[in-house]
């Protein structure tokens, strides 16, 4: 029997710098060839005659940073120590994380995060401009972002943080529009305002045909604007006295099972308007053990639609839409850094996270224009010098 000896090999510790992100410089080459840069650097100007950077060379590190994993702006130095990637893309020049946090806040104090908004919708044309697509689907969800920021608001989950709120196309996942709130702000506030510059955000011969969104959304000017437009919607409903009230006049004929469940349908209007609107209702019966009694409840979910169909049907697109879009503000926050801001001041929050969605929106144009439908679906990310999925 031979005895296995040691290989006669003699590792050594690789550099940083080695490291070298094949994967990355892909995206980044992809990122150059769509002219993000010259995008930024066009609706983005140099801050005046003592600016040491130009905008896209903040921009562009932080893209690669996000897209490879990165979660502060000390990260940064994963770039910078990157010789050889520097090498292949325009990295001549990469700011320090404090330089970064500065910009983030001149960039804020300036008013010129509409720069980076025409820098998105840009990106979204050209993301638009070749598919056979003319008539899409918005989702429209709010998160948290939760954070022991001094100047942060308490939300209605109680702690302190963010809640901004995202619009991304169903079809794609590609995200229209962003906005970044204090988190002391009601979710319900400006949400038509936001669902219009959703749609202006669209190129020519590109609609949103139809809508779903969350409780925020179920309000008496958004549908009303719906059903003026042509657009087909489907909202949460909010459990006030007025819905239950419509709910508890469904006949107890009508109730049909579903899903372990009850689902029937009504019409319903807001307080102060004579607009009725077709309401789907799911009831499930659960039961609460208080003293050793039994107490059985009703659970109610709602929607507000104007969408034909069975109710079945539109109940159950509506859930797929809702589950879908927590996943995509789930990859942006958790897959691109954007579960926790770097800077003290919401303004420079703000720039961070539309820096967060430019990032997230090339990585998946990215992944729209290299890989087969069947991948669409899946994240991809830059470790290194692999792809994981």
């Amino acid at each position: 029997m031979t005895r296995q000896t040691d290989l006669p090999l003699k590792f050594k510790k690789a550099k940083e710098a080695r490291a070298s992100s094949a994967g990355l410089a892909l995206l980044g080459e992809f990122c150059v060839g769509l002219g993000v840069l010259d995008w930024v650097d066009a609706y983005m100007p140099k801050s005046g005659k003592g600016a040491r950077f130009k905008a896209s060379e903040y921009l562009f590190p932080l893209v690669l940073m996000l897209n490879s994993g990165g979660r502060s702006l000390e990260d940064i130095r994963i770039i910078r120590n990157d010789f050889m990637l520097r090498d292949i893309l325009p990295l001549k020049r990469v700011p320090s994380s404090d330089a970064i946090g500065n910009w983030l806040r001149r960039t804020a104090e300036r008013g010129r995060l509409s720069g980076l908004e025409k820098t998105n919708r840009k990106l979204l044309n050209r993301a638009l401009e070749y598919d056979d697509i003319k008539n899409y689907t918005l989702n429209i969800d709010t998160t948290v972002i939760e954070t022991e920021k001094e100047s942060a608001k308490p939300t209605y989950k109680g702690f302190k943080g963010y809640a901004p709120i995202v619009g991304h196309l169903s079809e794609n996942g590609l995200i229209v529009g962003e906005e970044f709130r204090e988190g002391n702000i009601d979710p319900a506030l400006r949400n038509l305002e936001f669902y219009k510059h959703c749609i202006d955000q669209m190129p020519a011969g590109k609609s949103i045909s139809r809508l779903r969104a969350g409780p925020p959304s179920c309000q008496a000017d958004i549908i009303e604007f719906c059903d003026r437009e042509g657009v087909e919607f489907a909202i949460g409903g909010n459990l006030d006295e007025t819905m239950l009230r419509a709910i508890n006049s469904i006949p107890e004929s009508d109730w049909r099972p579903h899903r372990k469940g009850y689902i029937a349908e009504t019409a319903s209007s807001f307080i102060g308007t004579n607009k009725t609107f077709r309401t789907i209702a799911l009831q499930r019966r659960y039961q609460k053990k208080l003293f050793n009694k039994e107490d059985v409840k009703s659970k109610y979910s709602v929607i507000a639609t104007n969408i034909k169909g069975s109710a079945r049907d539109v109940f159950k697109w509506y859930n797929q839409g809702c589950a879908s879009s927590k996943n995509r503000i789930n990859d942006l926050k958790v897959c691109f850094g954007m579960e926790r801001m770097p800077c003290g001041q919401a303004g420079a929050n703000a720039v961070f996270f539309r820096i967060g969605a430019i990032s997230y929106n090339i990585n998946q144009l990215f992944l729209l224009k290299t890989l087969d439908k069947s991948s669409h679906k899946r994240r991809i990310h830059f470790p290194f010098s692999t792809f994981i999925f």
